[in-house]
């Protein structure tokens, strides 16, 4: 049997927090696809009717949901600000390993500093959400 060299795996490489982002990306990406899903749910229960939508907002509204909700506007918070910087990549900006810590220090303040906008926004404008 020949022995095929092994493409590099978490065993090879230390630990950093650039690769805990990375890993949360694709989480994240995750956890907004099941958001989809319920967003499809509500979508098809208002064009059913005034019943279907009732019901959807009675589950939506309950404290599991509110939660779920806050829970995917945090995914898609970071996943969007990490997919402005994979962009810069894309366009062959910020590689270098001290660009991509920063800018990975970037992303995580702003998503902190943007969810924090977020449910401030949520609290004071929509009674829905209390």
């Amino acid at each position: 049997m020949n022995q095929r060299p092994l493409s590099p795996h978490l065993g090879v490489y230390k630990f950093a927090y650039t690769m805990a982002l990375s890993i949360l990306h694709r989480i994240m990406g995750g956890a907004l696809s099941v958001g989809l899903l319920v967003l499809v749910w509500w979508l098809l229960a208002l064009a059913q009717g005034p019943d279907a939508y009732a019901k959807a907002v009675e589950v939506l509204s309950s404290w599991f949901f509110k939660l779920l909700l806050g829970g995917w506007a945090l995914a898609f918070i970071y996943h969007f600000c990490n997919g402005i910087r994979h962009l810069f990549w894309d366009a062959g900006a910020g590689l270098e390993r001290h660009q991509a810590r920063r800018s990975g220090a970037f992303v995580a303040v702003a998503t902190v500093v943007l969810f924090a906008l977020f449910v401030w926004v949520a609290y004071c404008a929509a009674p829905v959400m209390r």
